[in-house]
């Protein structure tokens, strides 16, 4: 069967109230922008990448779609999933203006789409297709509770909230000052109690000095990771501040390739691995990055730019996955929704990767 059409698409979908913001970025809309690729028999596959739902940026992606990925994939056997991540990866024109960025996002959405479209084929869900279960749990930890536009009042409640709808782990934001965020972190963790593992992310916003004060203020708060608490590319300074510290230091939802991760595994410069499927090309190379972290005996804690619709499948397929980001911005966009039980994630059933949008959601949010 061959691959007949692959349409790009758009969704800008709420965030949790009016609007949310981290240590760098302000939003009020996540988009969901991807394609949907049909073949001859009318089987249709869905992938998408994640955005903070910047119109112009998001139609350049769906341009790079439509224009420099679908030629080279009608006519093609979609169930070759590996042989087209090459084809267009490794394209030579594609290769001189690409590598990482919007190609890389492009990519991204057609390669779930593809595995979508594999595992729909084979009448499974994608986790049964990638090898099986090889867990019986997927802990969730709730991000959603934690932004920095949350008042400190806000956000204890919403921790103790997290807590009692039977969350085990929360990550909050930091990056506003050395002042505020320790108070923070702390009134959190009094909250929760010790038994709940609390996370941290930055966003990449601090430098290493400020990092460093931090962390020696925090020593106390049994931090589970410190995500992205450098400029995302800077391995020297993230491999010395894995050193000056005993609190983990996280990474990798802004990295577009193996090869950046596996620098950051080479200098020892990160505890927990952070891949997301929909900023490098798809789950082809995020399993690789997963395999890679498996060799060093790191675990991975999936970025969930794709609001976990995806990530679930992998971290109950992969056993270097431990575990996952919960954020319920757009799950009910979905026919099978990420979903939460008692803290856990439920185990998907339908056949696929999860992506296939609702009528209701293509009706509301589609641009």
């Amino acid at each position: 069967m061959k691959i007949n059409t692959v349409e790009p698409f758009i969704l800008h979908v709420p965030v949790t109230g009016s609007q949310i913001a981290d240590s760098t970025h302000t939003i009020s809309h996540w988009g969901v922008v991807g394609a949907r690729i049909a073949t001859e028999d009318g089987l249709e596959g869905f992938g998408f990448t994640g955005t903070h739902a910047f119109l112009a940026g998001d139609r350049l992606i769906t341009q790079c779609i439509s224009t420099c990925h679908a030629p080279l994939l009608i006519g093609e056997d979609p169930d070759d999933v590996q042989r087209l991540w090459l084809k267009l990866a490794r394209h030579p024109a594609l290769q001189w203006i690409g590598r990482a960025g919007i190609t890389t996002l492009s990519h991204a959405a057609i390669d779930v789409a593809l595995w979508d479209l594999k595992a729909k084929r084979a009448g499974v869900p994608l986790w049964k297709l990638l090898g099986g279960q090889v867990r019986e749990k997927v802990r969730a930890y709730n991000t959603d509770i934690g932004w920095l536009s949350i008042a400190d009042d806000k956000l204890v409640e919403g921790a103790r909230r997290a807590v009692d709808d039977g969350f085990t782990g929360i990550k909050i934001k930091v990056g506003s000052t050395v002042e505020r965020d320790p108070a923070r972190l702390a009134a959190v963790r009094r909250a929760i109690g010790p038994s709940v593992t609390l996370a941290i992310d930055g966003n990449g916003k601090w430098d290493l000095p400020t990092c460093l004060r931090f962390c020696h203020g925090a020593r106390d708060q049994d931090v589970y990771w410190f995500e992205e608490p450098l400029w995302y590319d800077d391995v020297k300074s993230h491999a010395e501040l894995a050193r000056a510290t005993s609190i983990p230091v996280a990474l990798g939802e802004q990295l577009y390739t193996q090869d950046a991760f596996a620098e950051f595994f080479h200098q020892r410069a990160i505890h927990w691995v952070q891949p997301d499927v929909t900023r490098m090309a798809g789950i082809t190379e995020v399993w690789r990055v997963c395999e890679t972290a498996n060799s060093y005996r790191l675990p991975v804690a999936p970025h969930a730019g794709d609001m976990s619709q995806v990530h679930v499948h992998l971290n109950y397929a992969h056993p270097a996955c431990a575990v996952l980001e919960y954020i319920p911005w757009i799950k009910d966009c979905f026919e099978e929704p990420a979903e939460v039980v008692d803290g856990v994630f439920r185990l998907p059933q339908q056949p696929g990767a999860g992506t296939t949008p609702t009528a209701r959601a293509w009706e509301r949010f589609r641009v």
